[in-house]
Formats: structure tokens, C-alpha cells, sequence
């Protein structure tokens, strides 16, 4: 049985009026998504660079690169990595790896929901000694 003409009408407007928004939807879900394996991904980066650094002998750049290669396996942007003291020496009884993320730079509709925002993460381990 053939639909009649009128409703053909009806169906075009409900899909104009609904595809928008799913799609929206769809996005949004996307993309937080992506901002919370972001967000793990910096607490494992911060851990795994403070892990490598309180072993003796290990710089501030050895931390930098460990949290560098992890933040690029999820293709994250504008990470930032500090890692406090700068200069590790025997004697540094602990170390902070700090690592963040500005979330304007990730992503394709985040900054409408997370405009001027960061992820940020932190990781405090006491050194080894000899």
C-alpha cells in the first residue's frame, strides 16, 4: 500500500528537525569520551615518569620523555610536563611529576564545553637509595 503524499512531507521535517540533533548528541558523547581518556592517560603518564625518575642516576628529561611517549599513543596536544626539583639529585628525598593538558587544543567540540579548561595530573613518589 502506498503512503499518500502528505505524509512523505512530515517525515522530511522530522528528520530535518531530529538528524541535527542526534548527531549533536553523537559528537558531544565523542568527545567527552576522548577528554576522559585524555584525563587517565595523564594520571598514567605522571605515575609511570615519576616511577622512572626516583630510581638513582635519572634526570628531569628522563621524565619528560616517558610522559611525552605516553601522551602521544592518544595523540593529545599542548601537553605540558613539569617535573619538581628540576635537577634530581642522590640526595632528592622525593619527586612531583606534574603533567597537563589544554583541552582547547583537543578536540572538535570540546572548547564549547571545556573553553579554557585543563586536565592535569600529579604523581609524588619517594626516591631510592642506594
Amino acid at each position: 500500500m502506498k503512503k499518500p503524499r502528505k505524509s512523505r512531507g512530515a517525515v522530511v521535517v522530522e528528520m530535518a528537525i531530529t538528524l541535527p540533533i542526534f548527531f549533536a548528541f553523537t559528537f558531544a558523547c565523542v568527545e567527552f569520551a576522548r577528554m576522559n581518556v585524555i584525563r587517565h592517560t595523564i594520571d598514567n603518564a605522571a605515575y609511570e615518569a615519576a616511577r622512572r625518575v626516583i630510581v638513582p642516576g635519572s634526570t628531569a628529561a628522563d621524565a619528560e620523555a616517558v610522559v611525552t611517549r605516553i601522551m602521544n599513543t592518544v595523540g593529545a596536544r599542548g601537553v605540558n610536563i613539569s617535573v619538581n626539583p628540576p635537577v634530581i639529585l642522590l640526595e632528592t628525598p622525593e619527586v612531583t611529576v606534574d603533567v597537563s593538558v589544554n583541552c582547547d587544543e583537543n578536540g572538535f567540540i570540546a572548547p564549547i564545553f571545556f573553553s579554557g579548561k585543563q586536565l592535569t595530573g600529579r604523581s609524588t613518589l619517594r626516591r631510592e637509595t642506594l
